[in-house]
């Protein structure tokens, strides 16, 4: 699903409108459909809900909704927030199709009018400003939008929160912003509904198809994704009668360290799951032991150093290196990591403890192995690129890192974030909080490390790596909870997440 920026959002309205052909006020008719729908199925029947309308697009919208709402016997009221005498062309017609049907109660709110109490328990639907916002609400319509936000009562909006914009930061824009329970936005979603900072205004979205023409949204090159189960599913590669082990790649991973080597055995077991045919597990000395007893389908190759990384082994036989998960910053293991990325021209599976050692030798960046993978949670990252101030500067930065070092970065989280080589980015739509727990991104280290040795490129198995994990996540969380799920629970998941795609 392509997330578009808002003006290439218009121009799909427009070509739509030209190429269906459509007027727009049937397209905004379509638009009001769609959601009614979605609320006829979430609503108790005879629910009490009043729409709050600005004057444009969006507003229209919240009228023709009400008229639909009405007409199924829902108990509906519309307070048309008048903040000037101007209003958009589909406003007025819908305006009039709702005076005309004549069973909504229309209420006007100007400046100094008492806001509508009493609002608790009940149904609100945010219609005041649309996706083209360029400046920060203020003045009465924040006093609305704020006794909004305070009223108690659930709130729907149509298309994205009042207040909200939908390609820069809205952290510290000064602005009133509503605070949506469920955003039914038009057709694709917005970038915005990507990053953490936006939850409080965006809790939950869904999609309202509206019948935006396909040939626009296929011609837009270089868009976003927001990756559903659909498209990783056909990235998936199909196991034949007669194929075997060898077929399916052997993996290096070089983890672990004195200390540290649960994250060698999970990223170890996580590889595995994933489907590498041959797994060899550099690990020092003393970590020969819980390896082989934790592990018995990994092979060890056994460090020169009782407890950290120090040399690499013979690369020849290996068609996948990953490389991080607890293996420490010692000097040596520092060094060897250098020696790494000169000795190969395999791309390299960078997590943990590599990102943080290259992040205080960043000149060592520019040698990396063209197609290597970077999967760092928001410290690492902000330790390897430099520090931003809100979402959108770390989007940008993001992008900037992968387009000059030829990377892809998963950076982990809400919706992780897979930059490209070319600029864009693939936000994945599993995972819940109870994969916020130790181990969790050494399974997926794992995981992506096992789909690389399968054959799969750079995008793909950073693209099926984030959608397994989090999907053996959400199966996890959902038999035991988010408190109880250990990064083990989602490693034990891993195959419930294929035959969940598979079916």
């Amino acid at each position: 699903m392509k997330v578009l920026p808002i003006e290439k959002v218009r121009e799909a309205d427009a070509y739509t409108i030209k190429h269906e052909p459509i007027d727009s006020i049937d397209l905004m008719e379509r638009a009001a459909k769609s959601c009614f729908k979605w609320m006829q199925k979430k609503l108790s029947p005879g629910a009490i809900v009043k729409v709050f309308c600005g004057l444009g697009n969006n507003g229209g919208d919240g009228l023709a909704l009400a008229r639909l709402l009405a007409k199924k016997e829902f108990r509906v009221e519309v307070f048309i927030v008048r903040y000037s005498d101007k209003a958009s062309e589909d406003f007025t017609i819908n305006l009039e199709r709702l005076e005309y049907q004549g069973i909504v109660r229309i209420n006007e709110i100007r400046v100094g009018d008492e806001l509508p109490s009493g609002l608790k328990g009940e149904w609100l639907v945010d219609a005041i400003f649309g996706s083209g916002l360029s400046k920060p609400v203020t003045g009465f319509i924040a006093d609305v939008i704020g006794h909004i936000n305070q009223s108690g009562a659930k709130v729907i909006s149509v298309d994205i929160p009042s207040g909200l914009y939908c390609d820069k930061s809205s952290v510290d824009s000064g602005g009133a912003i509503i605070h949506a329970d469920y955003t039914l936005t038009f057709q694709l979603p917005k970038k915005a509904f990507m990053f953490a900072e936006n939850l409080v205004y965006v809790k939950e979205w869904e999609p309202m198809p509206i019948g935006l023409h396909p040939d626009f949204i296929k011609s837009v090159d270089k868009a976003d994704n927001f990756m559903l189960g659909a498209d990783i599913k056909k990235l998936i590669k199909q196991r034949r009668k007669f194929d075997h082990k060898g077929k399916f790649g052997h993996a290096l991973l070089i983890a672990g360290s004195y200390g540290k080597m649960g994250a060698a055995v999970l990223a170890s077991e996580a590889c595995m799951r994933a489907g590498a045919g041959l797994l060899t597990t550099h690990i020092p000395q003393r970590g020969y032991d819980i390896l082989q007893t934790a592990v018995p389908e990994a092979m060890s190759s056994i460090d020169r150093s009782e407890t950290s990384f120090t040399e690499i082994p013979n690369l020849d036989p290996y068609n996948a290196i990953g490389i991080g998960p607890g293996i420490g910053q010692d000097k040596e293991t520092q060094t060897a990591l250098k020696v790494l990325i000169q000795n190969t021209g395999l791309p390299i599976l960078f997590d943990a403890d590599a990102i943080n050692i290259l992040g205080e030798n960043k000149t060592w960046i520019s040698f990396i192995p063209p197609g290597s993978i970077f999967t760092p949670h928001p410290k690492e990252f902000e330790r390897l690129v430099g520090k931003s101030s809100n979402a959108f500067d770390r989007d940008k930065l993001q992008r900037e890192f992968s387009i000059k070092h030829g990377a892809y970065v998963v950076l982990k989280g809400y919706s992780t974030a897979i930059s490209c080589p070319d600029g864009t980015c693939y936000y994945n739509s599993t995972g819940n909080p109870g994969m916020a727990t130790g181990g969790s991104g050494d399974a997926l280290t794992g995981v992506i490390l096992g789909l690389l040795a399968q054959g799969y490129t750079s995008l793909d198995a950073c693209l099926v790596g984030a959608h397994l994990h989090g999907l053996a996540g959400d199966l996890a969380s959902e038999e035991l909870g988010y408190e109880a799920s250990l990064a083990s629970d989602i490693i034990g998941h891993i195959g419930y997440a294929y035959q969940y795609l598979q079916k």
